[in-house]
C-alpha cells in the first residue's frame, strides 16, 4: 500500500538561478532543489558520502558535484556516479513548475512532521 502524497510549493522559480542549488526545509528533512536550465529537479540535501550540502555543488548537466569531496551525483537517478563502484545514493523527489512556482511532491505524512 502506498501512502498518499501531496504537492508543496517550495520556491519562486527565479529564486533559483541555472545550474545552482537552493535548500528548503519540508518535515525536518533538507532537500536541495537544483535549475537545470529546463526544469528543475531535487534530491535529498546531504551528500552520501560525509554530509556536503549539495546545494552548494556544481551542478552540470543532470550531476551536481558534492563541494567537500567530488562526488558526482545524478539529480535524476540520486546515485553516486564518481567515484564508481559506490552504491550510495540519494533519494530524488518529483517536481513540477507552475505559474513560476516550483513544487515538490512529496508523502503526505514527511509534510506533516
Amino acid at each position: 500500500m502506498s501512502s498518499a502524497s501531496t504537492w508543496i510549493r517550495v520556491a519562486a522559480g527565479e529564486q533559483i538561478p541555472v545550474r545552482e542549488g537552493r535548500a528548503v526545509v519540508i518535515g525536518g528533512r533538507e532537500i536541495a532543489i537544483f535549475n537545470v536550465g529546463d526544469r528543475f529537479l531535487a534530491v535529498d540535501g546531504r551528500c552520501p558520502h560525509k554530509g556536503g550540502p549539495l546545494c552548494d555543488g556544481i551542478v552540470s548537466g543532470d550531476t551536481v558535484v558534492c563541494p567537500l569531496h567530488a562526488y558526482k551525483i545524478g539529480l535524476t537517478s540520486g546515485r553516486v556516479e564518481r567515484p564508481s563502484g559506490i552504491a550510495s545514493c540519494v533519494r530524488t523527489y518529483e517536481t513540477r513548475f507552475e505559474d513560476g512556482i516550483v513544487m515538490l511532491r512529496i508523502d503526505a505524512a514527511e509534510s506533516a512532521a
